[in-house]
């Protein structure tokens, strides 16, 4: 179960910007400087000029307005309030510390005075507060309006994102009696390499090579594991292995993939509109990108229907493709699959529906995280086939832990089994460069 601590119980790095503890007298004047502002400023006037020349503009009024407002104010306790005024007016209020914080991956509000956030893989309560379940709306719009959403009794949650990138996923009344819930997953415009990752223990060095030499030898590759385990992360961190000779889509809801060769297509599925219309799905995009003559397909996340096309893709000439899907453990990401096959409502009978998943794909890899917040690679298993109506399956690799150091730190490794690939010929006859008996403990033959 992940812990949820406060400032008070364990020592957490400095955040970027800790403005948010403003005391109740600094709070009110924040109000009365915004709503003063809002009067003053001919916003429309604003919109029309550059963000940054309109954000000094601003910062220069806010200035003013504070020391007419409150003479008395000055030094370190004045410049808070001037960037809690800009970030109500320009930003997103008493969270915008949280979102300028390299450092926190991840941003929940649950209430006005219940603003939680996570960094290391760890949560904390942060001492962001809101005013009230207005003012939670009034950033929720600032997130929402330029992207044409809407959230409403009609329509009470959203899916949206930040400029950066950041998914947004919001959730009102009657929903969520309490009031506006808003989670953000921040996007890190630098992202994890597979160095990083062999770094912070998601994997190995051989584990990496191993990954490299199964991209380069066309394998399809499945991503497992639960919400924030870390799947987009790894499967950007191997997508630096593919080739910049190839012609790569990627179709993901949102976008959140940042690919490094130069020939990548990204496409992103459309929610329907106001009116309910002109939807365009992971499906649709995943069946327009057989029409855009690629060599690889990538989807971010299936999570419904587009499963179907993604297996047809991967059987057609598409090898080296891949995609993740939230899953417990490596068999039920297979599992996962061909229920969401099912959702496509093609009547096909379940034996054909595996015989497809047997043909289509390699390898499951499968992420977990563990009580320290650590994300891992647990297990990596390879599909060999069916044998009567079952798609048969080996472990290649499995997560041994041996322990828990004295500051609750999991320890163990990522060893093989001993079980010899079926594709392992393939990396010969290819000339891929990979040492068997530098990975294996047991002997492979």
């Amino acid at each position: 179960m992940t812990e949820i601590f406060t400032a008070s119980q364990v020592e957490t790095p400095p955040m970027v910007g800790e403005d948010a503890s403003l005391n109740v007298e600094q709070a009110a004047l924040v109000h009365r400087v915004h709503q003063r502002l809002i009067q003053d400023i001919d916003m429309v006037a604003l919109e029309q000029q550059p963000p940054e020349d309109a954000r000094k503009a601003i910062e220069a009024t806010v200035r003013a307005l504070i020391s007419e407002m409150a003479s008395g104010l000055y030094g370190e306790t004045k410049e808070a309030s001037v960037k809690a005024v800009l970030d109500e007016v320009v930003g997103l209020g008493p969270i915008q510390y949280l979102v300028d914080d390299q450092t926190v991956s991840e941003i929940m509000i649950n209430a006005t005075d219940e603003v939680y956030f996570e960094r290391d893989g760890i949560i904390y309560l942060s001492a962001a507060r809101f005013r009230d379940n207005e003012h939670i709306m009034r950033i929720v719009e600032r997130i929402i309006a330029p992207l044409g959403r809407r959230v409403d009794e009609s329509s009470p949650y959203v899916d949206a994102r930040l400029p950066d990138g950041s998914r947004v996923n919001v959730v009102i009344p009657p929903l969520v009696p309490r009031g506006p819930t808003v989670t953000i997953r921040k996007f890190r415009p630098d992202m994890y390499t597979a160095d990083d990752l062999i770094a912070n223990g998601t994997f190995t060095e051989s584990i990496g090579s191993f990954l490299r030499a199964c991209v380069r030898l066309r394998l399809n590759m499945v991503l497992s594991g639960g919400t924030g385990t870390g799947k987009t992360t790894l499967l950007n961190a191997i997508s630096t292995y593919l080739p910049s000779s190839e012609r790569i889509i990627t179709i993901e809801d949102p976008i959140e993939l940042k690919l490094q060769q130069k020939h990548v297509i990204s496409m992103e599925a459309r929610p329907p509109n106001i009116e309910g219309h002109n939807q365009v799905t992971q499906r649709d995009l995943v069946r327009n990108a057989l029409r855009m003559r690629p060599d690889r397909i990538i989807v971010g996340e299936v999570r419904g229907p587009e499963a179907f096309d993604m297996m047809q893709a991967m059987n057609t000439g598409h090898e080296g493709s891949m995609t993740t899907v939230h899953a417990n453990t490596t068999r039920d990401a297979l599992a996962r699959i061909e229920n969401m096959i099912l959702m496509a409502a093609l009547d096909l009978p379940i034996r054909a529906i595996r015989e497809q998943m047997a043909s289509a794909l390699h390898l499951v890899i499968q992420l977990t995280r563990s009580s320290d917040g650590r994300r891992r690679v647990t297990n990596i298993a390879e599909i060999t086939g069916m044998e009567s109506d079952i798609v048969t399956m080996q472990d290649l690799f499995r997560f041994e832990q041996t322990g828990v150091d004295d500051q609750g730190r999991v320890q163990g490794d990522l060893v093989p089994t001993g079980i010899r690939p079926t594709f392992a010929e393939l990396f010969e006859r290819s000339g891929v460069d990979f040492d068997w008996g530098a990975v294996a403990r047991a002997n492979w033959g």
